[in-house]
């Protein structure tokens, strides 16, 4: 690759670093990445992100550049078979040169031959906390994609890894404070109700919990809601 290449796909992770610590949502981050590997591809292509729940049976298409995606992660929903979903579940990188000739997922290649797709990257999505799906580059012409433009793939793919396990984060901590509020409300009204101090109150809701084997934010609710 040529010393502009390389600054080029340097400026490229720079804008994508700042986008994924800016103030933005985690779609328009995602966005972010899937145009950006567009761009920096020598041909036309086009990408998007699968996640990949419920054990392998929901499929999702966050942030794709082209309608023909989330065609594509239907079928391969359906057929269960094809790259994006090899990578997301069991391979880091797969790739394949030429759709037409391609052994591994023969009605799903037949299908992407139908779109118009002659090639693919999928780099795997994950996290210190599992496997969350692929990020998926996909070509309009046979050979699209050489040792270069996988391991641009592979930068852009940790950047969106992070964007989601950000994401998964400041979800927690949201749901970490909402269940402290209503505990601390719950304490509240059985401080004024049985006339006793927070501890005490604490020690009563912590009691039941292991009794019923009940989470104490649910049992919280529970005492906010019937007063």
């Amino acid at each position: 690759m040529s010393d502009s290449g390389d600054k080029n796909i340097g400026r490229s992770m720079a804008d994508i670093a700042r986008s994924l610590s800016a103030p933005r949502s985690l779609d328009e981050r995602l966005r972010a990445v899937t145009a950006t590997v567009v761009e920096l591809m020598p041909g036309e292509a086009c990408a998007g992100i699968l996640l990949v729940s419920g054990g392998g049976k929901r499929f999702e298409t966050v942030a794709p550049t082209s309608d023909l995606l989330p065609e594509l992660d239907h079928i391969q929903e359906r057929l269960g078979e094809g790259p994006c979903v090899a990578a997301a579940i069991s391979n880091l990188v797969v790739r394949s040169d030429d759709f037409r000739s391609e052994p591994r997922w023969p009605q799903f290649a037949q299908a992407a031959v139908g779109l118009g797709l002659l090639s693919s990257i999928s780099v795997q999505l994950y996290t210190s906390e599992g496997k969350m799906g692929a990020l998926n580059l996909f070509g309009f012409e046979p050979h699209a994609f050489g040792p270069e433009e996988e391991a641009t793939v592979e930068s852009l793919a940790a950047h969106a890894a992070l964007a989601l396990m950000a994401a998964r984060t400041e979800e927690q901590l949201r749901s970490a404070v909402v269940s402290r509020d209503v505990i601390g409300q719950a304490k509240g009204m059985l401080m004024e109700r049985f006339d006793v101090d927070a501890i005490r109150a604490f020690d009563m809701l912590t009691r039941l919990s292991q009794e019923t084997n009940t989470p104490v934010s649910v049992l919280a609710q529970h005492v906010i809601e019937r007063r």
